[in-house]
């Protein structure tokens, strides 16, 4: 800091006078002269860390030796240590000098309002106040990718500032070097790493602003490094699955960073991807790749295909061989659920999902619930039931959900917990604000979350070691930048406030007492509202007299003047006095007194129907000088007439008119009207009340209170009668099988009078689910139902109804197998549902009954090595439930199942048709119980057996066609006959060598020439590659454009003369024809007209270089 003299003085004032409008260039000429005791008049405003608050207008006498003078509440650290040589000689000849330097600085402003030889400095001025840091951009969390390009990372930091913020960055706590660290630099406040290195850059950063008002810190983030390693080299092993079984292929991620990834399988090549059913499900947990039941379909290659989303970044895994093992009869599996969602935490406002897999045959159905309560109305199932997404998640989603897999086979379930929790949200948080000195001040800062988060503050950057700021006497040094943050473990959030503590005499400059217009025998409030601190005292004058509180006159405490009952005598000039200790000013505004506003035709009650208009008057008189408005309120709700003018219209009939026309009026257009007449100066109201008769308003409390199995017992609370007596109730139910469609309900009594709140619903079914609701009705309609009554669930009862479609035969030797159709849900009657199976030989006696306890079985399947194939059974299957047993079904006869076929089939032959087909054939076995054949096939030296493809043919069929063969192999066919209890021996494997494959290349077509009616069509022949079968000649097909079949012609030659009709299109195909196969095909387009023929031949080489030398020509 810089000493100052009384011999440097002037050179300082002199200074200051030509930089006056800098503020900050004061403090050195108010400082010395707060120590040499020098009278000024000048405000000063001073400001944590230099910059301005106190304002001082007094002129105070020379201080005299023993007189301390005034500081100007300067804080102490602030002042200058002057001592003036010369004594009391020096000080008269300063003050001398000090004044008319003074004197030449107040001409230097333009003087205000105020009361005394001085000025108040401009603390409003754009070039007089700046203010403190202010965050636009802070730095976020970033992932920087180890492997990418761009050698070079950005955190962003910017603050609104006036002086502008100069910045630094902090890591982990620590400031940065950027002399011993060449890897940083500063681009404005941002913050560039380049050649980011892990071990040096990694960590939280924050960014920190200041300038003269104070220093504010950024929220922290985190720069991390992120990866994604490749997948181990090493070869995967097969993968060998029972048909019917359920697979699950793992994935094993690498190392990886973020642990946020994204998971595909692929399939046999690269882009094939596995699609996802029913039946297959990705977890985007563990990446596995679950398959619930293994078909031959399944056969392949699998890849897991990860990628980060962080890094742009995928990488797959080596390839999983998945074969599947032929089993005949395909076993059944119960559901075994093998994904299983853990306990989660959510966040407020977050989607998330839930995951849950079964393996299992049939495939499992999987359906999910929230124990305690219903799914949230913001849930939804997608992946075949694999997943539930909840949207939104809020706190009440809280609590155990449960996720069920059930086939025929058996249920399988799992629960866990989902805990919502909250990021810090502010519910009350600081604000900047402007103070005066002495004055009381509280900062609150309140925050919501979960857990509770944890509230603590920063003065300019720094712990702040207060648990709450209250200030009961403000001092300028508790101005500066406040920070209140907020923080549990899920985030930080902050807030910032500029406090600024002033010291001013009085001024009017920005809000003068201003001229007020009143109504006579009204009241007025005129305000004095001066800028000044501390709190000045206020006085009021009407002209040159004095005003005190009386009866009709009050000073109010913030210093408004307020008269009651005003009369013409009012009228005047009115003055407002204010002073402190540093200084007074005053200022003068006018009252002006209007006549009073009357309505002088007010509205009248009215009573109409639904549907119907009516009209509702007012009329008023007013001050002519003055505009008058009409405002229409219902029940205290101002009427918007442009948003609602389908219902309501104001009357153009005068100014002094506010007549209101309501259209079409409603239910809820029904109340109290309200017509206010408005004039700047004061209002007047008037009431009346509208009548709207109609339909009644739903009942109220539908509830249950008694039922049966088939009854249920209602009661409710009568709704608005809209001004009409209900004459009849209707009540309706829906249930869990009626897909929200509401019916009538049969009751008791049958018609419900108007005056009745109960009511006897019945015929409903046993041990159902129901829901209730009202609707009144009256002479003007039927209104709106009541609200759902809570669900009701009826008593149970013994089930009526037996299973239908009851059949069966068939299956694996030595079984029995009994089917039927399940009775449906809505007639279970009751819980633990299930069936009784009963059957015996057609001439036995005794019926043997078994238990099915699954109420959606289909089947029961009976194994008895003593059973004999194709016995007659008599079988029958009745319900039961927790009440009770219901009635059989009609008994019907079945057969037992057959044995599998004991021969295999002979005389096996076949040839290879093509390089890709062949065809097969065999002499049937002598049984009669095939049902078909089964043909398998395979490459004897590339695949194995259980890698075969398979065809299957009924049981009439002693010859098929192979197909999808690779060219130029040799294959090993086995055919095996079967029936529902299984497969017969296999045959002696039989060898078919494919023929070599057709030409890749298609013919090069070289001419078209007109021939009379025909065009002649030539080409070059085809020369086959090594691997490639010889030419036998050529097909070539003819057909009109648009059009996919027409004429096949064959030839050995390599032209052909073709008659084709004039003025269409055709295109002409041509390929080499071997025993292969149809090799590769070249095209071309013809069009006749007349006579004559253009051709373009579709992605001829010699096209495209002809077109080439074109190009380059022109």
């Amino acid at each position: 800091m810089t000493t100052l003299t009384s011999d440097s003085l002037p050179e300082v004032l002199e200074e200051t006078i030509v930089y006056r409008k800098s503020w900050r260039s004061m403090f050195p000429i108010l400082q010395t002269l707060e120590r040499l005791h020098v009278p000024h008049s000048v405000c000063t405003i001073l400001m944590y860390d230099g910059v301005s608050i106190v304002k001082d207008t007094r002129t105070d006498l020379p201080a005299t030796e023993g007189n301390s003078g005034s500081t100007a509440n300067v804080p102490s650290a602030e002042l200058l240590a002057v001592t003036p040589p010369g004594g009391s000689h020096f000080n008269i000849m300063l003050h001398l000098t000090l004044l008319l330097h003074l004197l030449l600085l107040l001409l230097s402003f333009s003087p205000a309002d105020a009361s005394v030889n001085g000025e108040v400095f401009d603390f409003y001025a754009d070039d007089a106040t700046g203010y403190g840091p202010v965050f636009e951009e802070q730095p976020v969390d970033t992932i920087y990718p180890e492997e990418s390009p761009e050698a070079k990372i950005t955190m962003n930091c910017h603050a609104r500032a006036i002086p502008p913020a100069t910045y630094k960055w902090r890591l982990n706590s620590k400031d940065i070097d950027f002399n011993a660290d060449s890897h940083y630099s500063l681009m404005g406040g941002n913050l560039v790493i380049t050649n980011p290195i892990k071990s040096q850059h990694e960590g939280k950063y924050l960014c920190v602003a200041t300038n003269d008002y104070g220093t504010v810190i950024s929220r922290e983030a985190s720069m991390q490094f992120g990866y994604l390693d490749f997948f181990s080299s090493e070869e995967r092993e097969s993968v060998y699955v029972k048909e019917g079984q359920g697979a699950v292929l793992l994935c094993a991620p690498p190392p990886h960073y973020p642990a946020e990834l994204s998971f595909r399988w692929m399939l046999n090549e690269f882009p094939v991807f596995v699609p996802l059913d029913k039946r297959r499900f990705v977890s985007q947990i563990t990446g596995n790749l679950y398959i619930s039941k293994v078909d031959s379909s399944d056969s392949g290659n699998y890849a897991c295909f990860i990628t980060s989303p962080s890094i742009s970044k995928s990488v797959f895994s080596k390839f999983i061989p998945l074969v599947p093992l032929a089993e005949r009869p395909v076993r059944k599996y119960p559901a075994d659920l093998k994904v299983k969602f853990p306990d989660t935490t959510a966040l407020v406002g977050q989607d998330i999902t839930l995951e849950c897999f079964a393996l299992g045959n049939p495939v499992p159905e999987i359906r999910w619930k929230k124990l305690n309560g219903q799914l949230p109305a913001n849930h939804e199932v997608r992946m075949s039931g694999a997943h539930l997404h909840l949207f939104n998640v809020q706190f009440e989603d809280e609590g155990t959900y449960q996720c069920e897999a059930a086939n025929s086979k058996g249920k399988d379930h799992h629960s866990a917990r989902l805990s919502v929790e909250a990021y810090p949200e502010w519910v009350e948080y600081i604000n900047s604000t402007e103070l005066d000195i002495s004055s009381e001040y509280s900062m609150s800062c309140t925050a919501s979350g979960k857990p509770e988060p944890h509230i603590r503050w920063l003065k300019n950057g720094i712990e702040y070691d207060r648990k709450e700021l209250k200030f009961t006497s403000l001092t300028f040094n508790d101005s500066g930048m406040f920070q209140c943050i907020a923080e549990n473990h899920h985030g930080v959030i902050m807030a910032n406030a500029e406090l600024r503590v002033y010291a001013c005499a009085p001024t009017f400059e920005h809000n003068p007492v201003r001229r007020v217009l009143a109504a006579k025998n009204g009241r007025v409030v005129i305000e004095c509202r001066p800028k000044a601190a501390p709190k000045p005292e206020i006085s009021w004058s009407k002209g040159t007299e004095l005003l005190s509180n009386s009866t009709r006159v009050f000073i109010w405490e913030d210093g408004s003047l307020e008269i009651l009952n005003i009369t013409q005598a009012d009228e005047g000039r009115y003055t407002c006095f204010a002073e402190n200790d540093r200084g007074k000013a005053n200022s003068t505004g006018s009252l002006l007194v209007t006549a009073a506003t009357k309505i002088t035709l007010t509205p009248s009650n009215a009573d109409i129907i639904v549907g119907n208009s009516t009209r509702m008057q007012c009329v008023a008189s007013h001050d002519s000088s003055l505009d008058i408005t009409f405002i229409w309120s219902l029940d205290g709700r101002i009427i918007d007439l442009h948003k609602d003018s389908q219902h309501y219209e104001r009357s153009s009939n005068g100014s002094s008119n506010g007549e209101l026309l309501i259209k079409n009026a409603q239910l809820k257009h029904g109340g109290r009207y309200t017509c206010t007449a408005q004039t700047p100066v004061d209002n007047v109201t008037a009431s009346a009340n509208l009548v709207v008769r109609g339909p009644p308003g739903p009942p109220g409390g539908v509830r249950m209170i008694e039922k049966t199995d088939k009854t249920v017992t209602l009661q409710w609370s009568r709704g608005a009668d809209n001004h009409i007596p209900i004459s009849k109730y209707t009540i309706q139910y829906r249930d869990a099988f009626s897909k929200d469609i509401w019916k009538n309900a049969t009751t008791s009594p049958a018609d419900v009078e108007g005056n009745a709140e109960m009511a006897t619903v019945e015929d409903l079914f046993p041990w159902t689910e129901y829901e209730f609701r009202v609707i009144a009705t009256n002479i003007l309609g039927t209104g709106e139902p009541s609200s759902p009554s809570p669900k009701v669930s009826t008593q149970e009862a013994i089930p009526v109804v037996a299973p239908s479609d009851v059949g069966g035969g068939g299956g694996t030797s030595r079984e029995l197998t009994i089917t039927w159709t399940p009775v449906q849900p809505q007639y279970h009657y009751g819980s633990n549902f299930g069936y009784i199976v009963a059957f015996k030989p057609n001439d036995g006696m005794e019926w043997r009954k078994v238990t099915v306890a699954d109420p959606q079985a289909r089947r029961y399947v009976h194994k008895d090595s003593s059973i004999s194939p194709s016995t007659k059974f008599q079988v029958k299957v009745k319900p039961f439930n927790s009440k009770g047993e219901g009635p059989y079904s009609p008994t019907v006869i079945i057969y037992s199942a057959q044995d599998a076929p004991s021969e295999a089939p002979v005389s096996v032959d076949g040839r290879a048709l093509s390089a890709t087909e062949a065809i097969v054939w065999w002499l049937p076995i002598s049984q009669n119980n095939v049902d078909g054949y089964q043909i398998k096939y395979w490459r004897s030296q590339e695949d194995n057996e259980a890698a075969a493809q398979r065809v299957v043919v009924s049981g009439r069929e002693n010859h098929t066609r192979l197909e999808g063969m690779k060219p130029d192999c040799h294959y090993l066919i086995e055919i095996q006959a079967y029936n529902s209890a299984g497969y017969g021996p296999a045959s002696q494997h039989f060898q078919i060598h494919t023929k070599r494959a057709p030409p890749s290349r298609p013919p090069r077509i070289i001419g078209k020439r007109l021939k009379g009616q025909s065009v002649n069509i030539a080409w070059e022949h085809v020369e086959p590659l090594a691997n490639e079968a010889s030419i036998d000649g050529y097909k070539v097909l003819c057909r009109q454009e648009g059009h996919s079949t027409g004429t096949l012609y064959t030839t050995s030659r390599r032209s052909i003369d073709l008659r084709l009709p004039s003025n269409e299109t055709y295109v002409v195909e041509v390929r080499a024809h071997t025993e292969g196969g149809d090799g590769a095909v070249a095209q071309i387009q013809i069009q006749i007209k007349g006579g004559s023929s253009t051709a373009a031949q579709c992605l001829s080489l010699f096209s495209l270089l002809l077109v080439a030398l074109l190009c380059l020509d022109l």
